[in-house]
């Protein structure tokens, strides 16, 4: 299977912290933010919520929409969340379909 890459926001609740990354393992990553594993921004500001993520096929496309979206102002990335999780619900669930670690 080739490899995809998610660009993501998390947020610690609705209109909360933001937090946006990219990685190669959005399940695994979402996991290591929900339970701290890593000391840091999103442990201190307990921003466990992904609220946002796109796919990309190319690592180079999604670190620079990642770039791109931490430039953008507050009110673009609330718009990019609302348009795609109106209510603001936690996203990793649908993806696991459990509340499990990745496996």
């Amino acid at each position: 299977m080739d490899t995809v890459y998610a660009v993501y926001i998390m947020a610690s609740r609705r209109n909360g912290t933001l937090y946006t990354g990219v990685t190669s393992d959005l399940l695994k990553r979402v996991w290591m933010h929900k339970h701290d594993v890593l000391p840091g921004f999103t442990s201190k500001y307990k921003v466990h919520r992904l609220v946002w993520y796109e796919i990309h096929v190319d690592v180079r496309e999604a670190i620079l929409r990642e770039k791109r979206i931490k430039e953008w102002k507050r009110a673009w990335k609330l718009k990019l969340i609302e348009d795609m999780n109106p209510d603001w619900e936690d996203l990793y669930d649908g993806l696991t379909g459990s509340r499990l670690s990745p496996g």
